[in-house]
């Protein structure tokens, strides 16, 4: 129909039926999501208004809307950067784990409250993006020499990072706050003032933080490496035949391992961000299931920077919504967890559609 109208009529579609499908399929899922608030009993009115209020009703609500898609995109940007060679990493959140670890020990005991140029707030952001790259580093090396799969290995890693952050909080010999009596919580103490990241309007009423243009660039900055180095060539070899990328001299161990590692740094940094720009101490439960939504953000995409951004909006606007619609509407907040699953199958079964209508053309 596109080609139809475009020669005799003058008229260009916003958007190709491959780039519609995708949409059509998260509305589908949206209404399907709607159906399901009616069955709980709860009037979807109230329900609707609860999750708006929550998602967007107030610059509070939006600011942590996308402060919370922030993490989903690193954790999908790494996603992405591995898959290009076709490694999964599934490991974000023990990613986001160690990486929170690191930048809590660094902002509390590592010496950076005076230090100037912003450096008290940067110093735990490496620490932890440091951290994730070695727990990235680490499958990826295990991949390279001994033929292990990333797959497990990355899993297996990330209950690793999740107890080993459940011991930190839970031990005073760590990161624990000192016990001043029994009803002292098993968490770190709160990170000094000067190694929280800045919020573009000053204070929380809109707790948007240098997190967001710092995940941006780093997007930009992936995308080009994919699409313009020779190390995005070796990804997409690697990935495609790595037989013949052997042959033809290119380093496939080299290759493998700095993905891995670049895909955890990622993690990493995403720790360190939910750290110091929203939760500001170190607990139990810290990551919340974030490294998981973002591992879904980058199935998602399909490969795709501008993919992961708009997969990470939507799911930072849903959960933000689902949790208020829980507290507000007394909605379960597994039902977020349903519509996010029916998004997956949604959007993967009108992809399949359409790979199998375009291999038959």
């Amino acid at each position: 129909m596109d080609k139809v109208l475009r020669p005799h009529l003058g008229l260009k579609l916003p958007l190709s039926p491959a780039q519609l499908m995708p949409l059509a399929a998260v509305a589908a899922a949206l209404l399907l999501g709607v159906v399901l608030v009616a069955l709980t009993g709860v009037p979807v009115g109230e329900a609707l208004s609860a999750f708006a209020d929550g998602a967007w009703g107030s610059p509070y609500a939006i600011g942590a809307s996308v402060n919370r898609a922030v993490i989903f995109a690193l954790v999908g940007i790494g996603f992405v950067l591995a898959d290009r060679a076709r490694l999964t990493n599934v490991g974000g959140e023990g990613q986001i784990a160690v990486g929170a670890i690191a930048a809590t020990a660094v902002s509390l005991y590592g010496g950076v409250q005076g230090l100037p140029l912003g450096l008290a707030f940067i110093l735990p952001l490496l620490a932890g993006t440091l951290a994730g790259a070695a727990w990235g580093a680490l499958p990826g090396v295990l991949k390279a020499r001994a033929g292990t799969n990333e797959v497990i290995s990355t899993l297996m890693l990330s209950f690793i990072g999740v107890w080993l952050l459940y011991w930190s909080v839970q031990s005073d010999r760590l990161l624990r706050q000192p016990m001043t009596n029994s009803g002292t919580l098993p968490e770190s103490l709160e990170i000094p003032a000067a190694t929280r990241l800045p919020f573009f309007f000053g204070d929380e009423s809109m707790p948007l933080n240098v997190g967001l243009p710092l995940t941006a660039l780093l997007g930009l900055l992936v995308a080009a490496v994919l699409s313009r180095t020779l190390f995005g060539i070796h990804l997409r070899a690697v990935g495609l035949n790595p037989l013949a990328s052997r042959q033809a001299g290119m380093p496939i161990a080299r290759t493998v391992m700095l993905a891995m590692t670049a895909a955890g740094a990622l993690g990493g940094l995403a720790g360190a961000v939910m750290l110091q720009g929203d939760q500001y101490a170190l607990k139990s439960g810290f990551s919340s299931g974030y490294g998981f939504d973002g591992l879904v953000v980058g199935l998602l995409a399909r490969g795709s920077i501008p993919g992961v951004f708009a997969g990470a909006l939507l799911f930072g606007f849903l959960r933000s919504g689902g949790i208020n619609m829980e507290m507000a509407a007394s909605v379960p907040s597994a039902l977020v967890q349903v519509v996010q699953g029916l998004i997956i199958l949604t959007v993967a079964g009108a992809a399949l559609w359409a790979d199998r209508k375009g291999a038959g053309q």
